[in-house]
């Protein structure tokens, strides 16, 4: 697995919306939920501090998200998305790519 991390903002006021949209994913997003495990995005965590969001990801291939970005029902989910985040004209998520320096496992005891 490729472990792939980035950085992205919301809109002011968004906070609650965007995460009441994110909990029903899983009843709701069916397809949005095959669609990122069909392009090889097996895990996907996202942090918040204020605006900004930091989403973990680990994913098969260097182009994944790139796919994902990229597919008929994550421009549906994008749609629904661009009042609360930062969106590029190709209704993409403005994202900043954060390069991996450090990473450490362990076995617990």
């Amino acid at each position: 697995m490729i472990r792939r991390a980035f950085t992205m903002k919301l809109k002011p006021g968004a906070t609650q919306e965007y995460i009441r949209h994110h909990d029903s994913i899983p009843q709701e997003w069916a397809q949005l939920v095959d669609e990122i495990r069909k392009c090889g995005i097996a895990q996907i965590t996202t942090f918040q501090n204020g605006l900004d969001l930091f989403l973990y990801s680990q994913i098969t291939d260097e182009d994944a998200w790139n796919r994902l970005w990229n597919s008929e029902i994550h421009r549906k989910w994008a749609e629904l998305m661009e009042p609360l985040m930062h969106l590029d004209e190709n209704g993409i998520v403005q994202a900043g790519e954060l390069t991996e320096i450090f990473h450490l496992e362990t076995r617990p005891e």
